[in-house]
């Protein structure tokens, strides 16, 4: 609910926030969706085009049915009614970034309608209803050049596939909405459509937001926000604007319908332009694609190519390996990392040593170096071998770790390694003896404060002697030896 507190004499109204998400999803098929040029990111500007994509006259668009099939599937894992017959629409309006001056896209028509995205929750069931998700192609890009005082258009971008999914006024509050898309992409995820990277624009949110009184039927009237490159900023952007309409509404002011922008270095929304409505667009029948009838038995064969959602990959983790809810919450979060705890599991049924390593030192990792599990030299094998010989003690854990790295970096195997720069766990305590004496000399006054009885300040001796045989000593031994030489002499 909405903040109400004011100056005396403002409005007091209790008012609810009502919210509403338009979330376009590029589509990673190898060409773009009504022409054959490669569907790619990163080309040098105006090189990835052609008649189709540029809206030349006589060209004519041809679906591309992977575009089709995948957004059929996008539209089956969102719980959707799937239209069986689909028709494309013109959308028209004029902007540098539309070659055409108008855009492909559905209206009356779409893929799937009347669907649903389930948020997780470990007490109240909340369903988050789905609209429409229609397939279109996307814009091209605007540059602003701030040092040429102008705008340059890229038009690689223009026909890639594109799906839109649009929910119903659901959503309550800026941080619901953020779950929301984080639920939603990593649904979208699971189903390897898209890479759903925010960065390179695959995945983008504009979001619409009203207040009205509490208990009021009747929504409020409804701002669109854009420019958001992150779902952070999507919350941020939500937050500032529920605020900025309450002062609106309790001053005695009218909210106007409009499409604002979010600036990220002012963390405010600023107008844009006035809000179109449907009829603003003047949609009509796409002349040059005829209506596609989908057949149940094409969509029954998609539907039964559907991977587990990470809700049930969640359940199913916690009931076959006896995962917690934040272990099996942690490896969801990407299929790979799921199915590499699981194929580590096939060689060692230590569960609890797996995921302890798969969720500490292996992504640990991953975040260091910004990579995902895919990119890494690591096989489960290597890693399963890695985490047997910390167990069994041939290396320290602090070891471990480094070889882990080294894995990594090189793809070796763990014994060439360990063998290699001679890493493994000095057990002998006759090896020991003279760096413990070294250690116990260097640090007498610690060894007054354990003989007074400040046994915590052993761990400082610990750390002393595992710094000089570089995390190769035996901790237990180390602990063991320290105590006999401390208080036996």
């Amino acid at each position: 609910m909405a903040q109400t507190e004011g100056a005396p004499g403002m409005n007091q109204t209790a008012y609810e926030t009502v919210i509403g998400l338009e979330v376009h999803l590029q589509f990673n098929t190898k060409s773009k969706i009504f022409c054959g040029c490669a569907n790619t990111f990163g080309a040098e500007p105006n090189t990835v085009t052609c008649p189709v994509c540029l809206g030349l006259p006589g060209s004519l668009p041809v679906l591309n049915q992977s575009a089709l099939e995948y957004a059929i599937k996008v539209a089956l894992a969102l719980n959707c009614r799937i239209n069986p017959k689909v028709r494309f629409n013109r959308k028209n309006y004029f902007y540098p970034d539309l070659p055409k001056g108008y855009q492909i896209s559905q209206f009356e028509l779409p893929i799937g309608e009347d669907g649903y995205v389930e948020l997780p929750s470990d007490t109240e069931e909340r369903k988050i209803r789905i609209h429409r998700a229609h397939l279109e192609e996307d814009a091209g890009k605007l540059i602003h050049d701030p040092a040429q005082n102008c705008s340059l258009v890229d038009y690689n971008r223009a026909g890639t596939p594109l799906m839109e999914i649009v929910t119903e006024p659901d959503i309550r509050s800026p941080e619901e909405a953020y779950f929301y898309l984080q639920t939603l992409k990593l649904l979208l995820q699971y189903l390897d459509v898209s890479d759903c990277d925010m960065e390179k624009g695959s995945l983008r949110c504009d979001a619409n937001i009203s207040l009205r009184p509490q208990g009021d039927p009747q929504l409020g009237t409804k701002t669109e926000l854009k420019n958001m490159n992150s779902f952070k900023a999507v919350r941020l952007a939500l937050e500032h604007e529920e605020e900025r309409q309450t002062k609106t509404l309790q001053a005695g002011k009218t909210i106007a319908q409009e499409t604002r922008l979010w600036d990220e270095n002012l963390q405010v929304t600023r107008p844009m332009r006035s809000k179109e409505e449907a009829h603003d667009y003047r949609y009509f029948p796409e002349p040059d694609l005829m209506p596609f009838h989908l057949k149940p038995s094409a969509i029954d064969t998609l539907r039964a190519s559907l991977p587990a959602s990470p809700h049930q990959t969640c359940q199913r983790l916690k009931s076959d390996y006896d995962l917690n809810a934040y272990e099996a919450g942690i490896l969801i979060q990407d299929r790979d990392l799921v199915d590499f705890f699981e194929a580590c599991m096939r060689e060692y049924s230590e569960t609890k040593k797996i995921v302890n390593w798969i969720i500490g030192p292996l992504m640990q990792e991953t975040n260091a170096r910004k990579k995902n599990l895919k990119d890494l030299s690591l096989s489960a094998q290597a890693f399963v071998d890695l985490i047997k010989k910390v167990e069994n003690g041939m290396i320290s854990n602090l070891v471990g770790k480094d070889v882990l790295k080294i894995i990594i970096d090189t793809g070796q195997n763990p014994d060439i390694i360990i063998s290699e720069q001679g890493l493994a766990q000095i057990s002998d305590a006759s090896a020991l003896e003279q760096v413990i004496q070294e250690v116990l000399a260097e640090n007498q006054k610690t060894v007054e404060q354990i003989k007074a009885g400040k046994q915590s300040a052993l761990g400082f001796l610990v750390g002393q002697t595992m710094k000089k045989t570089r995390g190769k000593a035996n901790p237990k031994m180390v602990n063991e030896l320290l105590q006999r030489r401390i208080h036996n002499g």
